[in-house]
Formats: C-alpha cells, sequence, structure tokens
C-alpha cells in the first residue's frame, strides 16, 4: 500500500481499508480494543465457550435455516416464520425492525418486488446454537446479486429462530483472483464443512490465533497460518500468501488507530467465521464484516489456512432497530 493512501478521501479509505485487511488479513486492532469473545443480545457466550448443542440438533438448525430462507424468499411462504421463528425475534439488520411479524411483512413486500428471487445457498456452518449460512441471493434473473451471511441464533427450549445478524455486499463484476466469491479451490472441492467433528476445535484454534496475532499483537508474523496458495474469493486481492508480512508491516504504520473488535465466531470441522466489527478510528461507524476460513493440513502435518471468503458492509448512520449490527 502506497503513502498516498493517507491522501485518499475519507470513504475511499474505508474502501481500501475493506480490499487491503479483510481479503488478507483478516483484520487489525490495537490491543486494548481486541475483544477474544464477545456476547450476543441474549448473553450468551460465543465461539470456544459456546453452549453444547448437539450434533444431531446442529444439523437439524442446519436445515431449518435453509428452509426458512428458501421458503421465505423464494417461495414467499409466511407459515414457516409462524413455525420456525420467536414472536420475539431480535433483528440485527439495520433495515427491518425486530418481531415475527416484521419479518413477514418485509417478505410479502420482497415477493412482490422480486417474483423470481433466488437464494442460492452456498455453505452452512453450525456451533452451539449459531447457524451462518453463506449465500448468493440473485434478486433479477441475469443479474449478479450479492454475497451474504446470514447468522442465526436459536433458542434451544423452542428450537425456533430468536435473534439474527447478517452482511451484504454486492457481487462485482470482476475478480483480480479468477475466483467467485462463493466457489472452493482447495480440496476436497465441496462447498460443505468436512472432516471429523472433533477438527472442529483445532480450526478454531488456528483461525482464531491467525486473528488475534495481529489484532492483539501486530505481528506480521501471523502470516506463518496461512497455506502458501491462500486461495482468496475478496475480488480485490491476489491469491497466495507471499509478500503478505511487508503489507501487514506498511498497514500498521499507515492506521495505527484502526480497531477491529471480533464479536462471534462459528466453527464447523474446517471452516471457520469470524463476524467482526471495523473501525478506522473510535468515532467511526465502521463496518460489518464476516471472514470465512477454511483449514488444512499440508504434507508436513501442519494445519494451514488455505482459503477465504468475507462479506463487508458499511455500518448505516441510522436502523429500524436499537440492536446495532453485532
Amino acid at each position: 500500500m502506497s503513502n498516498s493512501a493517507s491522501r485518499l478521501p475519507r470513504k475511499a479509505i474505508a474502501t481500501l481499508l475493506a480490499a487491503a485487511t479483510v481479503g488478507a488479513v483478516a483484520g487489525f486492532a490495537p490491543a486494548a480494543t481486541a475483544t477474544a469473545s464477545a456476547p450476543s443480545h441474549s448473553g450468551l457466550g460465543l465461539g470456544l465457550d459456546a453452549p453444547y448443542t448437539s450434533p444431531a440438533t446442529q444439523e437439524r438448525n442446519k436445515r431449518v435455516a435453509v428452509h426458512v430462507l428458501t421458503q421465505l424468499f423464494e417461495e414467499g411462504n409466511l407459515k414457516v416464520a409462524d413455525r420456525y421463528i420467536r414472536e420475539d425475534y431480535v433483528q440485527h439488520n439495520p433495515a427491518a425492525p425486530n418481531g415475527r411479524e416484521a419479518i413477514k411483512n418485509f417478505i410479502r413486500d420482497w415477493t412482490a418486488r422480486f417474483p423470481d428471487h433466488q437464494y442460492n445457498v452456498k455453505r452452512v456452518l453450525a456451533q452451539g446454537n449459531l447457524v451462518l449460512v453463506h449465500s448468493n441471493p440473485v434478486y433479477e434473473p441475469g443479474t449478479r446479486g450479492t454475497a451474504v451471511v446470514d447468522i442465526f441464533r436459536f433458542d434451544p427450549r423452542s428450537g425456533m429462530i430468536a435473534e439474527h445478524w447478517d452482511t451484504v455486499q454486492d457481487v462485482p463484476a470482476t475478480s483480480v483472483n479468477g475466483n467467485d466469491m462463493f466457489g472452493t479451490v482447495s480440496n476436497p472441492h465441496t462447498n460443505q464443512p468436512s472432516g471429523p467433528r472433533w477438527s472442529t476445535a483445532l480450526s478454531e484454534k488456528i483461525a482464531t490465533s491467525y486473528f488475534d496475532t495481529l489484532l492483539v499483537d501486530k505481528n506480521p508474523e501471523a502470516v506463518k497460518y496461512l497455506a502458501p496458495e491462500y486461495y482468496q474469493h475478496n475480488p480485490t486481492i491476489p491469491s497466495g500468501s507471499a509478500g503478505l508480512r511487508e503489507q501487514f508491516t506498511d498497514f500498521f504504520r499507515q492506521f495505527p488507530n484502526l480497531i477491529v473488535e471480533r464479536k462471534r465466531v462459528i466453527a464447523d470441522k474446517d471452516y471457520v467465521a469470524i463476524h467482526a466489527h471495523y473501525r478506522l478510528s473510535p468515532e467511526d461507524r465502521g463496518q460489518s464484516v464476516v471472514d470465512i476460513f477454511r483449514v488444512t493440513k499440508q504434507k508436513n502435518g501442519k494445519l494451514k489456512i488455505i482459503e477465504h471468503w468475507d462479506a463487508v458492509q458499511d455500518v448505516p448512520a441510522t436502523s429500524a432497530n436499537d440492536n446495532t449490527m453485532f
């Protein structure tokens, strides 16, 4: 990153920040502001300390999340909301109020405007009572659509969806790395979590160690957690880990007031997703960012991050609810 970055308009700097850091490094923050784990609206701990939910229940919650999204947005089926969404549904999408009736009203308007909408679910992760769905919704046929990450919290007592966060980004026309924002390049070529269930904790440790080495320690040596090939799906970042150490060092010098707070982690076998709040300064509204990492065992037996996807959304000035995006 050149010294001219510091002279760019603030909006351009924010865009550059997303391009230079989110795809390549997952995030930066001063040690005093980085958080290892943050509670949700409900106060439940997330990440490694997530409440235990049986594997069978996690798989059931995955199916329910996908069913609700596709039935609501593709079919306009409001009955699924009554069956699977709590009446006091807590909403973090800044365009939507709280409550089940609000989402039903939204869907009525949405399906009338976009009758051919396809949600195009790509990958689904679950940990504890959380489910993450990474999708490419296409509102109108022939358009590129958006990259969307939905995160749902399920009520363990009722099995219904109690809370929702999302991050939405337009899909650009081109990509500097030749990869789209959704496919899987690394082996095995599946979009779904793979490997033994016990590998979840190992993958989570690698991904969060990478994230926190940069966040808390501001240590460019965090590139040691990346595989040399490091396949990139952020459309503005080339693939590969070569040269990132120098880029990180330069970036820390240019943006010393950058703050990134890790809000929640969802790990599932070889996949780890980190939802975080990025800000250029304490006064900045910043961006909601979800980074998704894939962890794999190298030929030397070491676990490395081999692939990365993300979605980035500016935090707006106003919101239809009082819950923030985080």
